[in-house]
């Protein structure tokens, strides 16, 4: 059993940039691969990016570039860097820890005004 806690989303201009965090706690071993996914209204879930535990990094279709995953083991967080956000960006974005099963965090609203 693992949770996760997302957290640094918001309300920001176009252009702008965010850096989201994401803490796993509970049952945390073995957690090979963590990753960022986002949800706009009406859309599909879509993978922005996963990471390993040995930071073999995976981006999804057209991500590379204004999205950055990073991860910090001996804290259990993994992060998203965002720069120059668009208004098609504003999502919900979910953390992810994938073993056999994928555990979900609740999501935080990212919000990139025009």
């Amino acid at each position: 059993q693992v949770q996760l806690v997302e957290s640094g989303g918001g309300l920001v201009q176009a252009g702008g940039s965010l850096r989201l965090s994401c803490v796993a706690s509970g049952d945390v071993s073995d957690i090979l691969v963590m990753g960022w996914y986002r949800q706009a209204p009406g859309k599909e879930r879509e993978m922005i990016a996963t990471i390993t535990l040995y930071d073999i990094v995976d981006y999804g279709k057209g991500m590379k570039g204004r999205f950055r995953i990073t991860r910090e083991n001996a804290k259990n967080t993994v992060y998203l860097q965002m720069n120059s956000l668009k208004p098609e960006d504003t999502a919900v974005y979910y953390c992810a820890a994938i073993r056999t099963t994928t555990t979900w965090g609740p999501g935080t609203q990212v919000t990139v005004s025009s």
